[in-house]
């Protein structure tokens, strides 16, 4: 590859932010040997299979989700990772949590380890946030969504895990109770939850 083409084929990274897919890469017009070639010069790093980025930019402060959310735009962050992402646990995630939609397939990654959770489609939706981590899109279901899918999912996550969540989110965030139940109901756990919100909140 001639310097004048090496230049121009990083520059159609720079262009779309300095980190693209390699389906991206190919729609934008570079080929699978341009691509190699970037890599094999050291001009762009594999953040993961299929998922490349400029060597140059700077250090990224979440690899593993930025890596998620390139790779699954569309799933959302939830449970222990959102509890995580809101500083609402202790639990330290070693998976990355997401949630699809009923009728997708579930995430499979080799590197970060993710776990994912199919929801109903009527649910899906709700309680989704956007935030931006290192310039790229990551959903995420906001603190009281999760709290509600945390106590559905209680038996793959833990009781304990979701009652110290509701503790962390009374002592560290603005409460929402309505909030909270309006969750609940659509989780169907609004009869579980109650106690603990009566008591807690």
């Amino acid at each position: 590859m001639s310097g004048t083409s090496l230049q121009s084929s990083e520059a159609i990274f720079r262009d779309h932010g300095g980190q693209l897919r390699m389906s991206e890469a190919l729609e934008a017009g570079l080929s699978r040997y341009q691509l190699y070639r970037l890599r094999d010069e050291g001009v762009i790093e594999a953040l993961s299979r299929g998922l490349y980025r400029l060597a140059d930019l700077p250090l990224i402060s979440n690899p593993d989700l930025v890596t998620v959310a390139s790779r699954y735009p569309k799933a959302v962050l939830c449970l222990v990772s959102a509890l995580a992402w809101h500083g609402i646990t202790t639990q330290i995630p070693h998976r990355v949590h997401l949630a699809v939609p009923r009728q997708a397939r579930l995430p499979e990654l080799d590197y970060p380890p993710v776990q994912g959770y199919r929801f109903a489609e009527s649910a899906f939706g709700a309680g989704i946030q956007t935030h931006a981590v290192d310039n790229t899109a990551l959903q995420i279901y906001n603190p009281e969504r999760t709290l509600a899918d945390c106590f559905k999912f209680r038996n793959k996550i833990g009781l304990d895990v979701a009652l110290e969540a509701l503790q962390l989110y009374k002592a560290r965030l603005k409460t929402k109770p309505a909030e909270i139940l309006k969750y609940a109901k659509l989780c169907r756990v609004d009869q579980v939850m109650r106690p603990y919100l009566e008591a807690g909140l």
